[in-house]
């Protein structure tokens, strides 16, 4: 038997120039050792020994071992990685909220880097990347052969520098070859409005280390401005962050001890149940960073807006108030990223970020490779579904065993949607919040008791027609 300490659970798809984040949370893994496969290994030194005698030019042993610890962990699935040094102290500076890149959530697919999301108020999301884009180039190198971690390195960098990225966009001739310049990315985690009159709107963006902290603030700051009726919560392309966080603000509109996710896999401290209790979400801080949360929040009438680019975390909140029927959940189906990444450092400042189980609905319901499907479907205008990248379109993608037999059990949901964009059309980014919400529109007319439209406003349509 060996013994290895990890750290840290991740409620997080992969994040490119951009945004990865870190939940350092110690457990322990027993490995069982079986015998060694002999002739796997025996192949393995003979490959070694060929390319160090035969290849081209001389090869550093460093250089074939960490390729090969590289395609072992990218083999698994999408998720799982080999992090160097500096991916490594990238991933722990990225809970911080600031960082530098150009502000994509990505994945990678059939060799490409994919677009998931795009995060606002970025030079990627001002430059109109959208989520389906694949990055065939970085300046004048092919992506086809990167690891992800290379692919992220590269668009990384110091802010005011530029790259290019070329991009394949389906529905397009041609290649879209556009110019960003770096930034320093401050990832703003929750913002809030009045949309009317009682009824209030909160969107978190990523499951940050301060994300609780600004989410009560935000919302008694709400209630400062009179009582509400109804509450807006916006986990649109939000594509995770911290477990922990995801627990906190879902605890925030439950019942006290509520379950709010389960863990499943090989190990037993894999198998992990977080409830809606300081204890599962403060991660040994003294206050309840809940404590200033308004009480009248608790049960507010309540909608919850996701979309293709809410993922894991995001993922994991959305599915606990619609189980416990807390929320009505309006928007689109979301990405289904619902496994569990755990970071073992490896002694030399680097580490592997390895899957090591699946999350599930207070429910039991798997959110791998399906997501949550919205009790209301809303399309958003201008966003084509076959678009949308998913987990589910990733290769090597862990699948979800219990898909089918769910859909056998889910009742048919009620859907609308507004009328699809003309072929060639490439529709202006909307700002979430803004009087061209479509998706928000509909949720405000659920909590009002007005019909749920399938058609957009005149401003989105406007909106649409001169982009």
């Amino acid at each position: 038997m060996g013994r290895m300490r990890n750290f840290g659970l991740i409620a997080l798809g992969a994040v490119a120039g951009v945004l990865v984040s870190l939940n350092f949370q110690a457990v322990a893994d027993r490995v069982a050792r079986g015998p060694l496969p002999v002739e796997e290994l025996r192949a393995f030194t003979e490959v070694f020994g060929a390319i160090k005698q035969n290849y081209v030019e001389p090869v550093e042993d460093k250089k074939l071992i960490t390729e090969a610890i590289n395609g072992m962990l990218s083999g698994l699935d999408p998720h799982s990685a080999y992090l160097d040094a500096e991916a490594f102290k990238e991933l722990q500076v990225g809970t911080q909220g600031q960082f530098g890149g150009l502000g994509i959530e990505v994945g990678m697919e059939d060799g490409f880097v994919k677009v998931i999301s795009p995060i606002e108020d970025t030079p990627a999301f001002r430059a109109g990347i959208k989520p389906g884009d694949l990055i065939i180039r970085l300046d004048d190198t092919p992506v086809k052969g990167m690891t992800l971690a290379d692919a992220v390195k590269r668009m990384r960098g110091k802010p005011k520098t530029q790259i290019t990225l070329t991009i394949s966009r389906k529905g397009e001739p041609q290649p879209i070859v556009v110019t960003l310049t770096r930034a320093v990315i401050k990832v703003q985690s929750v913002k809030s409005k009045v949309i009317e009159p009682g009824y209030g709107w909160v969107r978190v963006s990523q499951f940050q280390e301060s994300t609780t902290e600004h989410l009560v603030r935000h919302v008694a700051n709400l209630y400062k401005q009179g009582p509400l009726k109804g509450l807006v919560l916006d986990l649109r392309n939000d594509p995770g962050g911290l477990l922990y966080g995801a627990v906190a603000i879902s605890s925030a509109f439950l019942p006290d001890n509520a379950l709010v996710v389960s863990t499943d896999g090989r190990t037993e401290d894999a198998k992990k149940k977080f409830h809606a209790t300081p204890d599962d979400y403060q991660r040994g801080m003294r206050d309840d960073v809940l404590r200033g949360f308004p009480a009248a929040a608790k049960s507010v009438p309540m909608v919850v807006l996701v979309n293709g680019g809410s993922a894991s975390a995001s993922e994991i909140v959305a599915g606990a108030l619609q189980d416990h029927k807390r929320a009505t959940v309006i928007g689109t189906q979301t990405f289904g990223k619902g496994s569990v990444q755990t970071i073992m450092p490896l002694g030399n400042q680097t580490a592997i970020k390895l899957t090591t189980a699946r999350y599930y609905t207070p429910s039991g319901r798997s959110i791998q490779a399906k997501g949550i499907t919205p009790d209301i479907i809303v399309e958003e205008p201008g966003q084509s579904p076959a678009a949308r990248v998913r987990e589910a379109d990733l290769e090597r993608h862990l699948e979800n065993e219990a898909a089918a037999e769910e859909a056998k059990k889910t009742p048919p949901r009620a859907r609308t949607s507004p009328p699809a964009p003309a072929a060639g059309e490439l529709p202006k980014p909307i700002e979430l919040g803004s009087k061209d919400d479509f998706q928000l529109a509909q949720a405000l007319n659920f909590l009002k008791g007005a019909p749920v439209q399938g058609q957009p406003s005149k401003a989105v349509a406007d909106n649409k027609s001169g982009s």
